[in-house]
């Protein structure tokens, strides 16, 4: 089957459905990532088809409305300056997936972004159309929403609150939704109506059971797959200097923001290498969409290295909680140390207090050195994390989260 892979954001948004691509490859099929034009030579890399989208996810989170996210300190104010840049962006990019489905497929995988734009499409052009999600957003009673929730507000509230959020996001996309539906020559949304994605629609999620069970309350049609691990770029070396410094003491800790955008980078690099030096560690600091940096006998700043690669080789990872560092950590067997700064992240840091393989999360908003430090101490020290991230390391090494998405497109092939 042609398979397009439809997924837009950051890297971490990104790189699962590189490792994924190349399964469905590997098993006969053709596999096309459309993404945004920073990532195509991530796309080739791997030997996927590549089909661009508009807008650059850094500069978007660089601009004044990225930058709110960081300063946001309430899930009110959150979510209102997450809409306002999805507003901004929102019509280029469903240009942009019309253009890209066009091109041609047989079936359409879409992310959490997309998948909106995605179904309208299939609709449309007598296209399948699933789900790959890397978040658990359906609503359910059994924990509270993924995109701000941080405590349990009880199982009538969680839902209660879910359905508000989905409600917001719908209109987030209903410009988009509506536009297109009309260039496609489909009758508009009903005012009123259901939302743009029906629930009996077929979502696969790329996480662990482990890590987050399926809820009991989720449609059907909603199956927890198992991780799908980003691919390895083929001939990938690291670099000498890298190898040397492991090499020359204890593991050292990872301390990395991945995508996360902030203008105060010197300030958090000052922070992150004295909370390094109070607890007394090595520390390997990624340079990430900020640009940190820590220079020191003990320290080594990197630029991208594969986290399945650096990650075991650590004695603990300092991260923003995003789903794909979570998910790399998690997979090493190494304690965590979570920074959350927004969106889901917050959901993934509670997560992992949770599974006993971190202390308790420290929001990025409030980040001192004494709390980080203390933090980094907790996780190098503390034999029990390390033995239950161990435990949970070897579960997930057990696990094929590919599969399922192979089993469905088997499953759509039979029905053409």
């Amino acid at each position: 089957m042609r398979v397009l892979i439809v997924t837009a954001g950051s890297w971490g948004d990104v790189a699962p459905y590189t490792g994924l691509g190349m399964r469905l490859r590997a098993a006969g099929h053709d596999v096309v990532l459309a993404t945004h034009e920073r990532f195509e030579g991530a796309a080739a890399a791997y030997g996927l088809g590549f089909r661009p989208l508009p807008v650059d996810p850094r500069e978007e989170l660089a601009s004044g409305r990225g930058q709110g996210l960081a300063r946001a300190v309430s899930a009110p104010v959150e979510m209102a300056r997450i809409a306002a840049m999805a507003a901004a962006f929102m019509p280029r990019l469903a240009a942009g997936v019309a253009d890209a489905v066009r091109q041609g497929a047989d079936v359409l995988l879409g992310s959490t972004v997309t998948e909106p734009l995605c179904a309208v499409l299939g609709e449309a052009l007598r296209l399948p159309s699933v789900g790959l999600h890397l978040q658990p957003l359906q609503p359910t009673a059994e924990f509270p929403p993924t995109v701000t929730g941080r405590r349990s507000l009880g199982r009538y509230g969680n839902r209660l609150a879910a359905h508000a959020l989905l409600a917001a996001a719908d209109r987030i996309f209903a410009p988009a939704v509506r536009d297109l539906r009309r260039d496609l020559g489909l009758p508009p949304r009903r005012w009123g109506g259901p939302p743009a994605l029906p629930r009996d629609r077929t979502v696969l999620h790329g996480f662990s059971p482990r890590i987050v069970p399926r809820p009991a309350d989720w449609p059907d049609g909603h199956r927890v797959c198992g991780y799908w691990w980003p691919g390895t770029t083929p001939g990938w070396r690291p670099d000498a200097r890298l190898v040397d410094f492991l090499d020359s003491g204890p593991p050292p800790v990872f301390v990395g923001f991945g995508s996360f955008v902030t203008t105060e980078a010197e300030r958090l690099s000052t922070l992150v290498v004295e909370a390094l030096r109070r607890a007394k560690v090595r520390g390997i600091v990624q340079a990430g969409w900020s640009g940190l940096h820590a220079d020191g006998d003990d320290l080594f700043t990197v630029q991208e290295v594969p986290h399945a690669w650096l990650f075991p080789r650590t004695a603990a990872v300092v991260h923003h909680a995003g789903a794909g560092t979570t998910a790399a950590g998690l997979r090493a067997g190494v304690p965590a140390v979570p920074v959350p700064v927004q969106l889901d992240q917050h959901f993934w840091a509670a997560r992992l207090a949770r599974l006993g393989v971190a202390p308790a999360p420290l929001r990025y908003q409030r980040l001192t050195v004494e709390g980080l430090a203390a933090a980094i101490t907790t996780a190098t020290r503390t034999p029990a994390l390390r033995a239950r991230a161990r435990l949970l390391a070897g579960h997930l090494a057990e696990e094929d989260g590919a599969q399922p998405v192979l089993e469905t497109l088997e499953h759509l092939a039979e029905r053409r």
